[in-house]
């Protein structure tokens, strides 16, 4: 199992982070993807629990479902296809800290070929701070 976490500071209070990060429609300003897709609504619509989006970029789609959404506080998502892993799972917090909010990002997974964890670890880890320090530079 490979495992990482994330971490940064947004000077937005946690709804507003929360409703920027959760909003599949901006992801194309600041997550680094040409677009961003829902297949299936959530509940609540669009974007909350069982919804699946589909990121798209250079030739990779990555789908996900939400797997749990408690506003303005945690999602948790599932990678559905997109990358040589499996047992793939996201969780992003969002805590009250200071006059702003704590973001953490934690992810998991097990790599499809084996020996190759250890390299997949770092590119997925590499990409996702790149997300998570754009989204930091929002003016949320």
């Amino acid at each position: 199992m490979q495992e990482f976490e994330l971490r940064a500071r947004v000077t937005a209070s946690p709804e507003a982070a929360w409703a920027a990060y959760t909003d599949h429609r901006g992801w194309q300003d600041w997550a680094g993807v040409r677009e961003v897709v829902l297949r299936q609504q959530g509940d609540p619509a669009p974007n909350g629990l069982g919804a699946i989006r589909v990121a798209r970029q250079s030739g990779i789609a990555i789908e996900e479902e939400i797997t749990r959404f408690d506003p303005p506080r945690r999602l948790e998502y599932r990678m559905v296809a997109g990358l040589p892993v499996r047992d793939y799972r996201g969780q992003v917090s969002f805590a009250p800290e200071g006059d702003g909010t704590s973001i953490v990002w934690r992810v998991s997974f097990r790599p499809l070929v084996p020996g190759t964890g250890r390299l997949l670890k770092a590119v997925v880890r590499r990409g996702l701070g790149e997300v998570l320090e754009r989204f930091a530079r929002l003016p949320l």
